[in-house]
């Protein structure tokens, strides 16, 4: 069985997958662990909550891989996790989850955005940083905004809360030449805008299609132990089963 967690980063992703693969909501604490002892073969993690419950555990995550589970992120939380479990077995999938090896990010919330519930399709209503970042360079690549503007609305975007940061208020903040026409700039970033989030996720769905749906072998050079948190979380699942 194949399991996806995701939503915001990709709203109509049960069109996208079909029943080839089950679709969970953005995971918390427990759910990777839960998905694994389901019966999960591979599990794709793109989006996860993470402000008002306890994010996906590290630890469940490795124990999953020791289980044999490919476990395989990009996107949002997941590429954090990937990043920080690649060591172990995870794999990391897309342009986000390169950046934040790479040190070019290092700030859990340069993938976080405030949205809507799923019922209203998880409606967007601030833009993280990382999409922000590929509007820029794109733009800046296909000569439509000078090198020193986009520089200038990169650091404005960096400094803005995630649940504040939207084109308007980056191009009011951006410390832009004198004169610019900043209705002209908002125009242009929104018309121009690149949803690399978006981007990343949809490779990451083409790359557990074709995963083969069996558990491997178990990973060699290190081994999962049990500790009481570990324990505790176990019994935790279980009573709310």
């Amino acid at each position: 069985m194949k399991i996806l967690f995701a939503g915001p980063t990709l709203p109509d992703a049960q069109a996208l997958i079909g029943t080839d693969i089950v679709l969970r909501p953005p995971a918390v604490q427990g759910d990777i662990l839960r998905a694994t002892q389901d019966g999960a073969t591979v599990i794709g993690l793109v989006d996860g909550h993470f402000e008002q419950v306890a994010p996906v555990w590290h630890k469940e995550i490795l124990f999953a891989l020791s289980q044999g589970v490919g476990v395989y992120g990009a996107a949002s939380m997941g590429a954090l996790r990937a990043a920080e479990c690649a060591a172990f077995g995870m794999i990391g999938i897309g342009r986000i989850y390169r950046q934040y090896v790479a040190g070019e990010l290092d700030d859990d919330a340069d993938v976080a955005l405030l949205h809507g519930p799923a019922e209203l399709g998880y409606l967007p209503l601030t833009l993280p940083l990382v999409n922000v970042v590929a509007t820029l360079e794109d733009l800046r690549a296909r000569q439509q905004i000078d090198a020193a503007s986009a520089a200038q609305l990169r650091m404005a975007a960096a400094e803005i809360f995630y649940k504040h940061r939207c084109w308007p208020t980056i191009v009011a903040r951006a410390k832009l030449p004198e004169g610019t026409d900043h209705k002209r700039i908002e125009a242009l970033l929104a018309g121009g805008a690149i949803n690399q989030k978006r981007l990343d996720a949809l490779e990451l769905l083409d790359t557990i299609c074709s995963a083969p749906d069996r558990r491997g072998a178990p990973p060699e050079g290190w081994a999962f132990n049990s500790t009481s948190l570990w324990k505790r979380l176990l019994n935790q699942l279980v009573a709310s089963s």
